[in-house]
C-alpha cells in the first residue's frame, strides 16, 4: 500500500507489515476466513442462562481471520480511507463529538450530527461523495458467518485511538432489526461489554482481539453493547497502533432471512 493517510497527529504511511505471518489454521477460504467446519469447535456461544450474567446469547468467533487476511483487510481499509476519509460524528442532542473517528463503505453509511441525528445516507458527510463499495473480502465474511441471504448494505469503519471508547448503545437505526450485525476486530485489543435489551441489565465483558468476529443476532440483536477501553500496544497490525472495528449491517427490510 503506497498511499498516505493522516492518522491522528500527523501523516502516516500505510504499509502492511511484511514480516512472516503465522497462519493459525490450514483450513481456510482464500481470504483467510476459517470455514464453518473449522469454526464449529472454536465458536463460543455465550449462554443467556449462565449464572455469570443475563445477557442474550451472542456468537463470538475468536481467531476467525488469519493474520494474512487481517493484513489484507487493513490494506483495503486504507484504500477506502483515501477516498472516504475518517470523520468524527457528534451526538444528536448536544453536538458533543464522539471519541472514535469513523467512515463507511457500502451502498449506505451511518452518520450522526446535531442537525440530523443518527441516520443512514449514501454519501460521505464531509466530501459529499458516495461511500466506496464494500470489498469482496468483507462480503465473504458476511456470507460465511451471518447466516443471512441478503447482502449487507453498510459497513461502519470505526477507528479507536488509545483513548477512544464507545458508550453502551443499541444498534436500532435500521429498518430491518431481524438481520444480524457482524463485527470484525483489527489491531489493538479492546474490552467489550454486552448486556441485555435494557441499559440497566447486567453486562458481560470480554477481550476482543485482532481477527475476532462477533455476531449479534436473534435475542442479542438489540442488546446494549460498547467498548470500555482499548488496550494500546497489544497489536502491531496497524501502523502506529490503534484499533479498527468493521461492522456490517442490513439497513432496509430483506426477505429470505437465513441460509
Amino acid at each position: 500500500m503506497c498511499g498516505v493517510y493522516r492518522w491522528g497527529a500527523g501523516p502516516r504511511q500505510w504499509p502492511i507489515r511484511t514480516t512472516p505471518a503465522t497462519i493459525r489454521h490450514t483450513s481456510s477460504l482464500q481470504i483467510g476466513v476459517h470455514n464453518t467446519r473449522t469454526l464449529v469447535t472454536e465458536t463460543l456461544i455465550v449462554d443467556a442462562a449462565s449464572p455469570q450474567h443475563k445477557s442474550p446469547a451472542f456468537r463470538y468467533l475468536p481467531n476467525a481471520l488469519t493474520e494474512p487476511a487481517q493484513q489484507a483487510l487493513v490494506a483495503e481499509i486504507g484504500n477506502i480511507l483515501l477516498s472516504a476519509p475518517l470523520f468524527r460524528p457528534a451526538m444528536p442532542r448536544t453536538g458533543t463529538p464522539f471519541s472514535v473517528q469513523m467512515t463507511n463503505c457500502g451502498r449506505l453509511g451511518w452518520v450522526s450530527d446535531q442537525a440530523g441525528g443518527y441516520r443512514y445516507q449514501p454519501t460521505h458527510p464531509v466530501t459529499g461523495r458516495p461511500f466506496p463499495s464494500m470489498p469482496a473480502s468483507l462480503l465473504a465474511i458476511w456470507r460465511a458467518h451471518a447466516g443471512w441471504a441478503a447482502e449487507p448494505e453498510a459497513c461502519l469503519i470505526n477507528f479507536y485511538s488509545g483513548t477512544a471508547k464507545m458508550g453502551s448503545h443499541q444498534d436500532r437505526d435500521e429498518a430491518d432489526l431481524s438481520a444480524p450485525v457482524v463485527s470484525v476486530s483489527l489491531g489493538d485489543e479492546a474490552v467489550f461489554h454486552v448486556g441485555g435489551t435494557k441499559r440497566t441489565d447486567p453486562k458481560a465483558r470480554l477481550i476482543l482481539r485482532s481477527g475476532d468476529i462477533l455476531v449479534l443476532e436473534g435475542s442479542s440483536r438489540l442488546a446494549f453493547h460498547g467498548i470500555d477501553r482499548v488496550r494500546t500496544g497489544t497489536s502491531r497490525l496497524i501502523p502506529d497502533g490503534g484499533r479498527i472495528n468493521l461492522t456490517m449491517r442490513r439497513v432496509t427490510a430483506s426477505t429470505a432471512p437465513t441460509v
